[in-house]
């Protein structure tokens, strides 16, 4: 049995982590830390959680607690999640990891030396496991390009969901406040798109970047599209929105002996197009379906307690393709600013 701390009583850990930690007979939430009284007691209640304080203290303080989920707001999750580790705790973080890289280099130093094991949001579908196989494979030839989006209606949609939760009347969408929340849709959504393509395509030696504030009331991004020019030479793009309330998500891998798309075809989380012919432009590709079940890794506490217990990091989900992505997501804003394109430093092991 995982014994459970979460740090934040918003929105996320009412949405996603206490409902799966809830499911998983091997874990228990034993306390909750947050600013809002009445939060942290309809939290309690709702998943029967039993202690809850304002002070995130008395969850790293606690003996019985083994792993700590980090549910605050983006710019407090290094500062608290270096506490969470010198605790001697495992670490659970949510997306995305920060907003600087002196935060990110900070956070590796820590994880590196703690000896424990840390998960940083987000998780990855068996979708991208299976799609980084076929890469890693040589199923479609060389990499040519890759295409990715994630984007939806605005984190006020989001938001009326946290309000009709938690019974509460209030508009102040922090997420729009450049004060308190630095960047905008870029980190927010775009840190899904970007991640599977680093999954899958690999590391990012270079971006060039251009964002947009086209509907949403604040100065920071509301759309960004970032041209990504990955280590093995493929080039690729990703593009995220607050402006897209039909809402998207694909994940598209081209080679010169075929492609991968997601969501894939006739229903099927992938598929493998093959070419109907090299020489005929007219006769179709050919679906293939890519049976994903053998990369299974359950959802983002069921890996992250299985990595535990096996004593490890998870493959994708650490704290270096945290950074990684970190770096690539801040170079696409700078980027944007100077219109130049900005090389990236950092390197995922091999």
């Amino acid at each position: 049995m995982v014994s459970f701390g979460i740090i934040g009583a918003g929105g996320i850990a009412n949405k996603l982590h206490l409902p799966q930690l809830a499911a998983m007979p091997d874990a228990v939430v034993r306390r909750l830390s947050g600013r809002s009284e009445k939060r942290l007691e309809i939290l309690a209640r709702r998943f029967d959680v039993p202690y809850w304080s304002h002070d995130h203290q008395d969850v790293l303080d606690d003996p019985e607690i083994d792993a700590v989920v980090v549910a605050l707001p983006h710019p407090l999750h290094v500062p608290v999640g270096i506490e969470v580790l010198a605790a001697g705790k495992h670490l659970l973080m949510q997306k995305p990891l920060c907003d600087t890289m002196e935060d990110a280099d900070r956070f590796v130093q820590a994880v590196e030396g703690s000896g424990r094991t840390v998960l940083c949001l987000p998780h990855f579908s068996a979708t991208v496991y299976a799609a980084r196989r076929q890469l890693g494979d040589g199923t479609i030839g060389q990499v040519s390009g890759a295409t990715g989006r994630s984007s939806h209606g605005g984190p006020e949609v989001y938001y009326a969901e946290v309000r009709d939760a938690f019974d509460e009347q209030s508009d102040d969408l922090w997420f729009f406040d450049a004060s308190r929340a630095s960047v905008g849709a870029l980190f927010d959504m775009g840190v899904y798109a970007t991640s599977q393509l680093i999954a899958t395509v690999g590391p990012v030696a270079r971006v060039f970047g251009r964002t947009a504030t086209l509907a949403k009331p604040t100065t920071l991004e509301d759309t960004a599209t970032l041209l990504l020019e990955f280590e093995n030479g493929a080039l690729g793009t990703m593009e995220t929105s607050w402006c897209d309330p039909a809402r998207t998500n694909f994940l598209h891998i081209h080679g010169t002996r075929g492609k991968l798309t997601h969501p894939g075809h006739a229903g099927n989380p992938l598929t493998h197009w093959t070419p109907g012919s090299y020489t005929r432009e007219d006769i179709p590709p050919v679906p293939r379906v890519v049976d994903v079940t053998p990369f299974e890794v359950g959802n983002a506490h069921r890996h992250f307690i299985d990595c535990i217990m096996a004593g490890g990091q998870p493959v994708l989900s650490n704290a270096h393709t945290a950074r990684h992505v970190t770096e690539v997501l801040l170079a696409g804003l700078e980027s944007a600013r100077s219109g130049r394109p900005v090389e990236i430093r950092s390197r995922l092991p091999a």
